[in-house]
């Protein structure tokens, strides 16, 4: 008779550092992590690092409310991170941090708070088999933290890229910080890890390209398995509030909807705060469809019967289309939506793809028009639900996990 499995993380000590951002495709990639991990047998300390001044580790108040935003992360022992007020004062911050930043260096702020940040000592105390970091930005943190244990960094996706997305809608001191520059700040931090992940196919290609001295590895994130039902009447869009999206949705509302009004229309998500502070006459006139934030993003697919995914703008790959193909429901969607993705989208029959506002714009008249609800037997049997099983659930990710860290942290050991 065979003995239980054995995990092949058992006892491990994993540190999970990411930033203190929830609402977002980052956060969610970080409850895969944490729950792959956990899976594995490894006993995870997650640690938040926030950019903000003030948020050091001994003021507990400040962080009530990131707490209060993302309950998952409170099942065991957790951590946090920040740089006290005076960091911020400090001359050499001021020159070498904040006057690159007025000129628009998204990677040098972000990496130089991580750099000041404060940590509790009883997890600066502790010891850590392995070390797995999100964004470049907190290689800082992950080394410190590692002393000697290997790190795995998360790219989640070329932030320079990302970076210069922001700054164009931006007002910014002359010279204008150029590309080529943070890119050159991000590819020298993720040089101190032992290995890289990317959340897409994409960025896999281009960072081995810029990266070929370093190992790396394609790892799709884990996303949270959306409902399947029991369905209803909504149509759903769901957006976070950064620039790519801002720019979607007021793409969505501008140019598709142009005026019309979609009965049941909901928005969900804080991405309503970046269209009212781009175009608040915009915001105003379609109001009544914005939900704003709600505390369990994936609950909106329950009652909804067909999903929006009008993406123009943003690089790396879309959590939001994957909590979608999830769902299992009906998608209409630009084919920007899916990028970064190894996917033939035109096999996937409950997928419509426009990518014109004209076009968006008919098949969203369309579909509107027809009410039927699809069941829950058929939303587990969608192309997209059964693309997602294979390769985003948790059962896919955490066992491409465990293809990598074992031996990682067994290479460390044999050192």
């Amino acid at each position: 008779m065979n003995g239980p499995a054995v995990l092949p993380l058992a006892g491990r000590h994993v540190a999970i550092v990411h930033p203190a951002w929830h609402s977002c495709g980052t956060y969610r990639v970080v409850l895969g992590q944490v729950a792959a991990y956990r899976a594995l047998g490894a006993r995870v300390a997650p640690v938040a690092i926030c950019d903000l001044p003030g948020f050091s580790p001994d003021r507990a108040w400040r962080w009530r409310s990131f707490v209060e935003a993302t309950p998952e992360l409170s099942e065991g022992a957790r951590w946090f991170g920040g740089a006290p007020f005076h960091a911020f004062a400090a001359p050499r911050f001021l020159r070498d941090v904040l006057w690159p930043f007025l000129h628009g260096d998204q990677a040098v702020i972000r990496a130089g708070v991580a750099e000041r940040a404060e940590l509790a000592p009883g997890l600066t105390d502790r010891r850590f088999d392995l070390v797995h970091c999100n964004h470049f930005f907190l290689m800082s943190v992950a080394k410190r933290l590692a002393r000697g244990a290997p790190i795995l960094l998360d790219s989640h996706d070329l932030q320079a890229r990302q970076f210069a997305l922001m700054n164009e809608h931006s007002f910014l001191l002359p010279p204008r910080v150029t590309y080529e520059q943070m890119l050159a700040r991000e590819l020298d931090m993720m040089r101190g890890a032992d290995l890289l992940l990317h959340l897409n196919a994409q960025e896999y290609d281009d960072f081995r390209a810029l990266l070929p001295e370093k190992e790396h590895a394609l790892l799709y994130p884990s996303a949270p398995a959306a409902p399947l039902g029991p369905g209803g009447g909504d149509i759903l869009l769901v957006a976070s509030n950064n620039s790519a999206n801002v720019d979607s949705v007021c793409w969505f509302l501008r140019e598709a909807l142009a005026g019309a009004q979609i009965p049941r229309l909901r928005i969900v998500g804080n991405v309503d705060a970046g269209v009212k502070s781009r175009d608040p006459a915009l915001y105003a006139a379609h109001r009544a469809s914005f939900v704003g934030r709600v505390d369990d993003p994936g609950a909106a697919y329950a009652t909804a019967r067909l999903v929006l995914l009008p993406t123009i703008s943003g690089h790396g790959l879309s959590i939001k289309t994957v909590e979608a193909m999830a769902s299992g429901l009906p998608l209409l969607s630009t084919s920007h939506a899916f990028r970064g993705m190894s996917a033939d989208i035109s096999r996937f029959a409950n997928v419509a793809i426009a990518d014109t506002a004209e076009d968006f714009a008919r098949a969203l008249r369309a579909a509107a028009a027809d009410d039927s609800v699809p069941s829950e037997a058929q939303r587990a049997a969608s192309d997209t639900r059964r693309f997602y099983d294979a390769h985003f659930s948790l059962d896919a990710y955490r066992a491409n996990l465990a293809a990598l860290a074992p031996p990682l942290i067994g290479a460390a050991m044999r050192v």
